[in-house]
């Protein structure tokens, strides 16, 4: 009777209220991929998490900064289909140095700064600090000597006074001058006159990195984003420049940056005149995509308990402006933290996926697809987020990436701040049919090419841009990989473009490895080995 007719009544709404899609887009595997046990999942405070190769074998790992125990490296093990926690608590490891149990970790990312081809790891610490001064330095791992050892800890960086001691948020991976050697960016979060963004690169006159002697320098002052803020949320490509890396940062108490790349690897802000300032708000988690596939960069972010933005880039002669077109259940203010923009199911359009933290009460995460329109602005509308809605989720940091390489990107959230919880893990229960490619591009020394702008044209639909993470979410960084759903569709055409070597391969399927690496999945040609090596094609989609 009326229970049953009041349950009815309760779906039919729930489904008006997801826009008639009831499917649900994600479905836990936590307890089969990633149980919580003391060794791998253990149950504890985790912040940002940063997917990279750090073991050095092609895959990719994800090191998840532990603020009241160790960081963890997770790497999936394919025979067992389990992640496996390879920082093991034993001094003969070569990942030993990775747990640093004494470090507030809070913020990761990767890069290489040193251009050996292979990417450092800067863990953020915010030990006993919130704002200005902490009581122990942040981490910069390089692999040498046959494990990683603390670059900030040499003696010819402790004497030029990089080692950040000063409480930050977010940091990200800069190739300002695009040489292939990274800087990293350091969302500080200043009290008063205590604690400007740095700037952090290898100062190239005083090193050998044939010897492993890497000098780092503050450059922060010369690059010109030295500026006091409540630092928050960064992310670093191309947003106002072809192919050199800009920054934008959503700041807390006061407006946010979008620094522009001057051409030399020094940067101007230019957010008030570009309308992202948004001065009354406070930012959180951040991401770039192009929303409606216009070739321009598109900037979402969340505020905290404040409206969330989805800022579209205009296409209106020199001047660049943004204009927000989030919708009104897409603004919704919540307590968010990460931000990810990503092609879950395949189909060609963008989801954003909003991790809020449970804070007074539950929260639950939320999920939007928003579609290209031909004329006028992108379509949002709400999906059904599945078992990833977390209400009770104390959510402090997430990111993306194909764990088991069936061309699908799963999901990881960590958890932490007010309650200690285990990492969740999910996969996409949409779109499996669908085709998608995934393209790893390179700079010259080999090593993944973050900021770098990876396009891939369809006839029917246009050009489909990815910009490879440096750092993004909140604390996070995402996979260094560009991840195109095509739906139904195959034979693209792809380009790679960074301010670097990644060449464009001539017709065909020709072998231009040290460019990019991808890897696909056509209908109707059958799947490619995984991490075929293509660079261009050429088609009828």
């Amino acid at each position: 009777g009326g229970n049953s007719e009041n349950q009815k009544l309760h779906l039919l709404s729930l489904h008006e209220h997801l826009g008639g899609r009831t499917e649900p887009m994600f479905a836990s595997v936590t307890q089969s991929v990633f149980p919580p046990d003391y060794e791998n999942n253990p149950t504890q405070l985790n912040y940002g998490v940063a997917v990279t190769d750090v073991d050095g074998d092609g895959d990719l790992e994800m090191f998840v900064s532990g603020y009241n125990g160790p960081n963890l490296v997770l790497k999936y093990d394919s025979f067992k289909k389990r992640l496996v926690n390879i920082a093991v608590d034993n001094r003969s490891s070569p990942y030993y140095a990775l747990r640093d149990r004494q470090g507030n970790a809070i913020g990761v990312t990767a890069c290489d700064i040193d251009g050996d081809g292979r990417e450092e790891i800067y863990v953020l610490n915010t030990n006993n600090a919130f704002s200005g001064r902490a009581t122990y330095t942040d981490k910069l791992f390089k692999f040498r000597n046959g494990r990683f050892e603390d670059l900030l800890n040499d003696d010819i960086n402790e004497h030029r006074d990089v080692a950040n001691r000063v409480a930050g948020r977010s940091v990200a991976c800069v190739d300002r001058k695009g040489t292939g050697r990274y800087s990293i960016y350091i969302a500080n979060y200043a009290s008063g006159t205590v604690g400007p963004h740095a700037l952090i690169e290898m100062d190239e006159s005083s090193s050998d990195p044939s010897k492993g002697i890497i000098a780092l320098s503050n450059v922060a002052e010369q690059a010109g984003v030295n500026k006091f803020t409540g630092g928050r949320g960064v992310v670093v490509g191309p947003i106002l420049s072809q192919t050199l890396p800009d920054i934008f940062c959503d700041n807390e108490y006061s407006p946010n940056f979008l620094f522009r790349n001057n051409g030399d690897g020094t940067f101007t802000d230019v957010a008030a005149q570009a309308g992202v300032d948004d001065p009354m708000q406070h930012g959180r988690g951040v991401a770039l995509a192009d929303f409606n596939r216009d070739g321009k960069t598109d900037i979402v972010y969340g505020n905290w308990n404040g409206p969330h933005r989805l800022f579209l880039q205009l296409s209106n002669n020199r001047k660049q402006r943004f204009k927000d077109i989030a919708t009104q259940k897409f603004s919704m203010p919540s307590p968010v933290r990460t931000v990810i923009a990503a092609d879950f199911d395949n189909d060609k359009e963008l989801e954003v996926f909003f991790n809020n933290i449970a804070y007074r009460g539950p929260s639950a995460n939320r999920l939007f697809r928003v579609s290209r329109r031909e004329h006028g602005d992108p379509q949002i509308e709400e999906l059904n987020i599945g078992e990833a809605a977390e209400p009770e989720g104390r959510g402090t940091g997430a990111a993306v990436t194909d764990i088991d390489g069936d061309g699908q990107l799963d999901l990881l959230v960590m958890h932490g701040e007010s309650a200690a919880q285990p990492i969740s893990v999910y996969r996409v229960t949409q779109g499996s049919s669908n085709n998608w490619l995934r393209v790893i591009p390179r700079t010259q020394f080999g090593a993944f090419a973050r900021g770098a702008k990876v396009i891939v044209y369809t006839k029917r639909n246009g050009p489909h841009t990815r910009i490879i993470d440096g750092g993004s979410g909140y604390l996070c960084e995402m996979e260094p990989v560009a991840h195109f759903g095509l739906g139904m569709y195959f034979f693209p055409i792809l380009f790679c473009l960074k301010s670097l070597s990644c060449s464009v391969g001539g017709f065909g399927l020709e072998d231009q490895r040290e460019a990019c690496r991808c890897s696909s999945r056509w209908q109707q040609m059958g799947p490619f080995p995984h991490g075929s090596s293509m660079l261009q094609m050429f088609g009828d989609t």
